[in-house]
């Protein structure tokens, strides 16, 4: 990293996973692959996020989270990063606004899992996000039927690239969107908490 950013030129294909991780998990891992392969990138990055504002709760401490995470998640492609942190951003379109200056020429592709579809037209600005970075969507147990009748995925519909094209996805013009199916992976961060695994 330089200047506490990760390294990039132009031309790259890096998709950005951006969360909580409260805490990260084999799940996260999972998506990560396959978003790899599936999209054809050249790396991902972990958004690490200071805080939630669709959520109530305070999330676990950024570093320990960051540490988690670097701790699950180990490929040569992936960077774990705290970029919103450093860059003092609070919203999703903020930090992409942001990288897209920061990083002229690198083709971001922005990573969500099929729950964040179904609620993405609560997010600030979200028709920024379409409308400025592809995004791709991957599926996550439970959340396809309620993603693809969401509000973003019905006013977004003719711009939807076919799964079996999700390879392309980087190199076109958003707005645009693919929804992957992939082999589950049914774990999440509120479940490890609820075990008591994971201690805020």
């Amino acid at each position: 990293m330089r200047h506490g950013y990760p390294a990039a030129r132009a031309g790259q294909k890096i998709g950005l996973l951006g969360g909580s991780f409260d805490p990260a998990h084999g799940g996260h891992v999972h998506i990560t692959r396959q978003a790899l392969k599936r999209f054809a990138l050249d790396r991902v990055w972990w958004l690490i996020s200071p805080g939630n504002p669709l959520k109530r709760d305070s999330p676990a401490a950024l570093d320990r989270r960051v540490a988690a995470a670097r701790a699950v998640m180990s490929h040569p492609r992936v960077r774990v990063t705290a970029v919103e942190a450093r860059l003092g951003t609070r919203f999703t379109s903020e930090t992409l606004a942001r990288l897209l200056e920061l990083y002229p020429g690198v083709r971001f592709v922005w990573l969500m899992g099929a729950d964040n579809l179904a609620q993405l037209h609560q997010w600030q600005n979200w028709r920024w996000i379409m409308d400025n970075v592809p995004v791709g969507v991957i599926a996550r147990p439970g959340d396809r039927n309620a993603a693809r009748g969401s509000t973003a995925a019905d006013i977004y519909r003719a711009h939807r690239l076919r799964g079996r094209m999700s390879r392309l996805l980087p190199d076109l013009e958003p707005p645009v969107w693919c929804f992957v199916n992939v082999p589950m992976v049914n774990i999440s961060s509120s479940e490890i908490r609820a075990r008591g695994e994971w201690i805020r």
